[in-house]
């Protein structure tokens, strides 16, 4: 049975994201006619094995261009911004789910990383970053000698 720290500060940052959705859904929920620009992050998976660290970006519909990937003092930044299609006219609209705007999110990764290495690919609206991990943040097996 492994052993797990108890942080209640992630519990209650939990609880405060769940009543943030809520109350959002609560207070956007007659406006699917407007257009909701600016109140989006796209949602991520981050895992990591001996070798890489994984972040994974939901961004469906979003150019290239238009995604900036910066690391800086083992923070990750993935900036951006999803843009309306100005084809279609606001009023023809029935619903809008989606969110629209800028968007920022950044991660301080748990390990330090090559950053000469790092990898960005997207793919059917997945962005993949791949961050190799330093030689020496590599797990080492160390033997006991027995005198």
């Amino acid at each position: 049975m492994a052993i797990v720290k108890y942080n209640p500060f992630r519990e209650l940052r939990a609880m405060q994201e769940q009543m943030n959705r809520l109350l959002d859904l609560a207070w956007n929920s007659d406006s699917g006619e407007e257009l909701r620009e600016g109140v989006w992050q796209p949602l991520v998976d981050i895992y990591e094995n001996e070798e890489v660290v994984v972040i994974k970006a939901e961004l469906p519909g979003m150019d290239q261009k238009d995604i900036e990937v910066k690391m800086e003092n083992n923070t990750l930044t993935l900036r951006g911004e999803r843009k309306h299609n100005e084809e279609i006219k606001k009023e023809n609209f029935h619903r809008v789910e989606r969110f629209y705007g800028m968007f920022q999110r950044s991660f301080s990764l748990p390990t330090a990383v090559d950053q000469q290495n790092v990898k960005a690919v997207c793919d059917k609206g997945v962005l993949t970053i791949t961050l190799p991990k330093k030689g020496e943040t590599k797990p080492k097996q160390i033997s006991v000698e027995v005198k």
